[in-house]
């Protein structure tokens, strides 16, 4: 009997224990799960074949590529832009390996290495590199937001993405007829006050090397802005902005840059959470600019394209996003129709990368 009161007493205090631990947690603990029933309609593989623009696989070369088709067979992704190519031998390798086991299913974009910038000469080397890298079978050209934050000229000082010395790369795409995905800075909160104003605070608290100073390094606007000015500079060449140029969260405004730029498309990567928190003003933007909005994850995890799908085709209510600290509210879904879903999904993109196999999207 006292062995049996021992052991109840010990149980009590672990309950006890386990209750001010759950008392005490903190907010980047907290995570409860919604009690609300709605109607749920998960979607585990998108309605439509469709092409990923903003995805990366840095070893194409010498990977084997028939777990990465089985993967995207299941979710019924047609075609994979790999945005990661390189240039030269490295893209050589990427092209052959595709080529070789899938050539319908890989699209490789190029790279342009920034180093040596105010080097004589380099311009002129970037392009023929660059044209050489087409000419293998590259389809575009990916930048990252690299420039604008950590690329630096030959007298060390910040390269602008707006720096004319770049121009003739940029105009180079525009004659070649390949467009441009490019990555600049990061989301404004990056650079705000961390404070509990900061709609970002739990990611920079668990991410803490993301935090810019206002300045760092240079205000956000200011960078932004040289991307839009690069833009208009090269109205010939096709730009798609990546992660919807950071104003998914302020639709309006990026509705006035796409009436400005009419050379800029914009692709959804990484912003679906904002996405999917205004769906009515969301929807309307989707119809609005549905000849302009291109399909792209950004990440390479199978398991996580399914938010994507619920958002873009249903209309469910309150779900969540697949990571707190990115996005702690919850989601609704856009209902698009089906036309705007195929554009969005495959149509848009395949005006951009003219040649793709037209039997993938039947």
């Amino acid at each position: 009997m006292k062995n049996i009161r021992n052991t109840s007493f010990c149980l009590l205090l672990l309950l006890v224990s386990l209750s001010l631990i759950a008392q005490d947690m903190g907010f980047e603990e907290y995570n409860p799960t919604s009690t609300l029933v709605v109607p749920t309609n998960k979607v585990e593989r998108a309605k439509f074949p469709f092409i990923d623009i903003h995805s990366h696989q840095f070893r194409m070369g010498e990977q084997d590529l028939s777990g990465l088709i089985a993967d995207m067979d299941n979710i019924n992704m047609a075609v994979m832009v790999n945005l990661s190519g390189g240039s030269g031998d490295r893209l050589k390798a990427a092209l052959e390996n595709v080529n070789n086991n899938y050539p319908n299913r890989f699209v490789v974009f190029a790279n342009v290495n920034f180093d040596g910038v105010g080097n004589p000469g380099w311009a002129e080397n970037a392009v023929t590199q660059l044209t050489n890298d087409v000419k293998n079978g590259a389809k575009g050209l990916k930048v990252y937001k690299s420039l604008g934050l950590r690329n630096k000229d030959v007298n060390g000082k910040r390269l602008a993405i707006d720096d004319p010395r770049l121009d003739p790369v940029w105009a180079k795409c525009g004659e070649l007829g390949i467009p441009v995905l490019i990555h600049a800075a990061d989301p404004k909160s990056f650079w705000d006050p961390m404070d509990d104003n900061n709609e970002r605070w739990l990611e920079l608290k668990t991410r803490p090397r993301r935090k810019r100073s206002d300045t760092n390094p240079a205000p956000w606007q200011q960078i932004i802005n040289e991307q839009h000015n690069m833009f208009k500079k090269h109205p010939d060449t096709k730009f798609i902005n990546a992660h919807m140029g950071w104003y998914a969260n302020n639709l309006g405004k990026l509705g006035e840059l796409m009436n400005e730029m009419p050379n800029m498309y914009v692709g959804i990567g990484a912003v679906i959470a904002e996405l999917g928190r205004q769906p009515k003003n969301a929807h309307k933007f989707f119809v609005t600019y549905q000849d302009k909005i291109l399909f792209g994850k950004d990440s390479w995890k199978p398991e996580e394209f399914p938010t994507y799908f619920r958002v873009l085709e249903t209309d469910d209510e309150y779900f969540p996003y697949y990571k707190k600290y990115h996005a702690f509210w919850s989601m609704y879904g856009l209902n698009l129709p089906d036309e705007v879903l195929k554009k969005v999904y495959y149509k848009n993109a395949m005006k951009l990368l003219p040649g793709l196999d037209e039997r993938l999207f039947q």
